[in-house]
């Protein structure tokens, strides 16, 4: 895991990309009633608008605070590392979600009500919160592990 505020940048960076790639997908495929190649390429165009929103959120604010949450039900002297790092993944997202959620529906959706974002927020979470837990966390931080590899 980042040891100082570079290699925290580049996780946070690389996170954030794979992250908001993937919910992007699969809010794109819900749009338009599946998955198709043309998906994945749609997706991309929201990449550049979405992914800054999510790094700034993340390194700035949503991180600092999650890492409280986790902390006042984990102990880093008696709790494993990794269940550590679940209970900070899984905070980020109850913070996260809802956020991009609103923030994606001023910039994408066609109506912006509370029911709307309500919605959205409802239809993400599981799928945010199962990524991050299964596929993107573990990946990233193997792509981070790989990049500052201890010698």
């Amino acid at each position: 895991m980042p040891k100082n505020k570079f290699q925290d940048v580049v996780f946070t960076i690389i996170m954030a990309t794979v992250m908001v790639y993937g919910m992007v997908v699969y809010n794109v495929a819900l749009n338009m009633g599946g998955v198709t190649n043309q998906t994945f390429v749609i997706a991309l165009s929201e990449l550049p608008i979405m992914v800054p929103i999510a790094f700034v959120l993340e390194f700035f604010i949503v991180g600092k605070i999650a890492r409280g949450l986790a902390f006042s039900v984990m102990d880093p002297k008696t709790d494993k590392p990794q269940f550590i790092t679940y209970a900070i993944s899984i905070c980020i997202c109850c913070i996260m979600c809802p956020t991009m959620s609103l923030i994606a529906m001023f910039l994408f959706k066609d109506t912006h009500s509370f029911g709307t974002w309500i919605q959205t927020w409802g239809m993400n979470f599981p799928m945010a919160l199962l990524y991050q837990l299964f596929y993107c966390g573990p990946f990233v931080r193997l792509i981070f592990r790989t990049i500052f590899r201890e010698k």
